[in-house]
């Protein structure tokens, strides 16, 4: 249908969009809202979207990524919530929405709901089980404390163990403890303990304040810092009332740093006469324990059986001579019949001796090689030989031979090669 004549010109989607959303955003302030949250969505742009409703109506919200970085509490469906923000238009859909800039959870402050959601996510991981939490060491070499340098609470802790151990070594590692970067300082902190292992025990902590002072103990960085640190951490935040996200998952809690400074290191005072008991009781001990021995050893060497194990002894060494004395005679015997049997022989070898022979007046001829002439045909006329006697040796020459006729009835000559009566 034509426009009729005198009408002003239409507006398009775009134009019309435009003029509600400059009437809305000029007209309305920033203003509080409360409402549920539902339909929440957060993508990984890190901006927010959900809607507001109340019992009878409902309007689309949105938080940018910088207004979400700051929010200290988890948002969730179902919370109630109470904003501040700007209403405006949707241009591309033509909706209106608002535009939160700030969000506090109704019914409880934003801080303790911020610590409720992180204590019950980190519940959740294990990170509070008392089954994984080390115990401190006795009498650590270095101790570090992981807090600001120039606080009420590193004096104390240091007085503290100065005072009961003077001889331990101290090592401050400076941090802020609270506002903007401060729990990424304090997790530094930690890291750097560990990553040069430099203190056998760490004390990380501050003095009291509000929930927003010690706010940095309860942020999730300083809570998986502690949970990942080798060297055993105690906690010492705040006063005793204070109870922070790094109080339950630090190996120890101290209730205040100066606690914390007892805690660390025994009383040098109260060591020393603890060792000074133990050496005494240690020495009546072993004064009780030796004579409860003589006293023992004596009643042994009284009783019965002790005196017969002794007689036992002295039988088994009379036994021993006696079968020494047995065995030398035996030896004595033997080695008597032995050089009787020696003499013997010796008296037969001397009677068979070549040499006796020659003691009765008999020699040996000798050839020029040293052999024994056995017949006269192994020798010739002008052959020179050697007539061996008892005593001496001499030269000969050979003039004539013939062989030896053996006598008819006489006895041989004595063994022996080469033998003659001189």
């Amino acid at each position: 249908m034509p426009v009729p004549e005198g009408s002003p010109k239409p507006l398009t989607v775009t134009e019309l969009t435009r003029i509600l959303k400059g009437l809305l955003e000029e007209t309305l302030t920033p203003l509080w809202i409360s409402g549920e949250v539902t339909n929440l969505r957060l993508p990984a742009s890190g901006h927010a979207y959900f809607t507001l409703k109340d019992e009878t109506c409902q309007i689309r919200a949105v938080a940018w990524r910088g207004t979400m970085a700051h929010l200290r509490f988890r948002l969730q469906d179902g919370m109630a919530l109470l904003g501040f923000g700007q209403v405006a238009v949707y241009e591309s859909r033509g909706e209106y929405q608002i535009v939160l800039q700030r969000m506090e959870p109704q019914g409880v402050g934003a801080l303790e709901l911020a610590f409720r959601q992180m204590k019950e996510k980190l519940e959740k991981e294990g990170l509070f089980d008392p089954a994984r939490k080390r115990p401190l060491p006795f009498l650590p070499r270095r101790i570090a404390l992981v807090t600001s340098p120039s606080g009420a609470a590193v004096q104390d802790m240091l007085q503290q163990i100065l005072t009961r151990f003077p001889p331990a070594e101290v090592l401050v590692v400076p941090v802020r403890v609270q506002g903007e970067g401060a729990a990424q300082e304090i997790a530094a902190g930690i890291r750097l303990l560990n990553e040069h292992r430099l203190a056998d025990v760490m004390i990380v902590g501050r003095g009291g304040g509000s929930l927003e002072d010690l706010w940095a103990f309860n942020e999730e960085v300083v809570a998986r810092a502690i949970f990942a640190s080798r060297i055993p951490v105690i906690s010492a935040v705040g006063h005793e009332v204070d109870v922070s996200i790094a109080d339950l998952v630090a190996d120890w809690r101290a209730l205040t740093p100066t606690a914390a400074g007892e805690r660390v290191v025994p009383d040098l005072r109260e060591l020393l006469g603890r060792l000074e008991t133990l050496q005494g009781s240690l020495k009546r001990s072993a004064r009780n324990r030796f004579a409860l021995a003589r006293m023992t050893l004596d009643g042994l060497q009284e009783s019965y059986g002790f005196r017969r194990l002794t007689d036992r002894l002295h039988e088994k060494a009379q036994s021993l001579d006696a079968a020494r004395e047995a065995l030398s005679e035996a030896a004595t015997g033997r080695i008597s019949e032995a050089r009787e049997g020696l003499d013997v022989l010796s008296r037969r070898l001397e009677d068979l001796s070549p040499l006796k022979v020659l003691g009765r007046g008999y020699s040996i001829l000798l050839r020029r090689d040293g052999k024994a002439v056995r017949a006269a045909g192994e020798v010739r006329a002008g052959d020179p030989v050697k007539a061996r006697l008892a005593e001496g040796v001499l030269d000969l020459r050979v003039e004539g031979g013939a062989p030896a006729r053996r006598p008819a009835r006489k006895a041989p000559p004595p063994s022996g090669p080469g033998l003659f009566r001189e």
